[in-house]
């Protein structure tokens, strides 16, 4: 799927290329082509602007229709000292009420193109200059490669993006079958191992070891139970968050030895009620205190600190770790990405997915230093 996601991506490139450059060629062409036509207009009707300076021309109406005919080209005549004498296509009340409008447009219709200059043949000191631009058509030919190129680049965005959805979709349809094969293939085993340990109970009620392996054995129940919850909508219970946090430290504890100190900071809050689904919710703690210990590599303070707001609870997980670097603050949730030589670094990810989709809240890296350790924040709605 994901190499197929790669072609569609590699497809839409080349289709966008192939159609942005064939719209820019040919806008280009005729853009040109355009510009020839009017430069010849323009000359026309500069000329018989010029005719009716003449005083040999007796005929007039054909000059006079030539330049009527003209109604889209800008023209503007000068004479000797610039002085703008004759206009045409201008905003005709602007250029009566605003005195620097002739002015601006002369500028602009000069740096276009170069003017036809037109000398009295009987006083070479009175010379005209006649100043033309280009028409709106001619614009809008040329900016049309911009209107399409952002045409296509929107296209191929929402595309990508329908891509992308799609792509995301499969994803979460493989991790949930995953998790419930997972399930499903632990409930047999875990099932058979129930009934071994009430034979147990019953021949053997009096040894240690029993209660150990009942413990390990309802481990084992409740880890099945967490994997066949992905995939389908949890139900979420009012529950006290300081409760769940307090368990699961207390379960890591046992399993982190003598050197790792945990720490609760409730801010004097007894109970704080939030709609969870505990087995879940229990899983990302578990999964982010785990995370703790492996960045302390046995060593350092674990410290967990639960606020409540007036919408939200926040729970930070800080450790003394080595912390995260800035190359990896980006990947730390994504499925595969791990520093540790073992596992499959899907930790954090499932951790993520469970609290951002399941629980309508946000798990983040609120921060990270090198060598002083790492804060993961979660969020959750009231």
């Amino acid at each position: 799927m994901f190499r197929q996601w790669i072609n569609w991506r590699t497809l839409l490139a080349f289709v966008a290329i192939l159609i942005v450059g064939g719209t820019i060629w040919y806008s280009s062409y005729l853009a040109h082509k355009i510009e020839r036509e009017e430069r010849n207009k323009a000359q026309q009707v500069i000329d018989a602007l010029i005719s009716l300076l003449s005083t040999e021309n007796t005929e007039t109406s054909l000059s006079f229709r030539i330049i009527d005919d003209n109604k889209d080209i800008p023209i503007i005549e000068t004479d000797e000292k610039d002085s703008v004498i004759y206009y045409k296509n201008l905003d005709s009340l602007r250029a009566a009420t605003e005195p620097a409008y002739l002015a601006r447009k002369l500028r602009g219709l000069k740096s276009e193109n170069k003017p036809v200059i037109w000398t009295d043949p009987n006083n070479p000191r009175l010379t005209n200059r006649y100043y033309y631009g280009h028409s709106p058509v001619l614009d809008e030919v040329r900016y049309y490669p911009i209107v399409q190129l952002f045409i296509v680049g929107l296209f191929i965005l929402v595309t990508l993006m329908a891509l992308s959805s799609n792509y995301r979709s499969t994803q979460n349809q493989v991790w949930a079958g995953m998790a419930k094969e997972t399930a499903h293939q632990l409930g047999t085993p875990v099932s058979s191992l129930e009934g071994w340990v009430e034979i147990l109970k019953e021949t053997h009620a009096e040894e240690g070891f029993v209660t150990e392996i009942e413990k390990d054995v309802n481990r084992l129940r409740l880890v099945s139970d967490r994997f066949g919850k992905i995939g389908s909508t949890p139900q979420l219970e009012e529950k006290n968050i300081v409760e769940q946090v307090e368990l699961m430290m207390e379960y890591i504890r046992k399993r982190a030895g003598g050197k790792v100190s945990f720490t609760l900071d409730t801010h004097g809050a007894a109970s704080i009620l939030v709609r969870i689904s505990a087995p879940l919710f229990d899983w990302v703690i578990e999964n982010l205190l785990k995370n703790a210990l492996d960045a302390m590599e046995g060593k350092g303070a674990i410290l967990v600190d639960i606020q409540e707001q007036a919408q939200q609870v926040w729970i930070d997980v800080c450790d003394t770790g080595k912390g995260i670097s800035a190359q990896n603050l980006g990947r730390v949730f994504k499925p595969g990405f791990t520093t540790k030589k073992r596992g499959w670094g899907l930790g954090l990810s499932l951790s993520k997915r469970i609290i951002d989709q399941y629980h309508k809240g946000s798990l983040t890296v609120k921060q990270s230093e090198i060598g002083k350790g790492t804060t993961f924040r979660i969020v959750l709605i009231k």
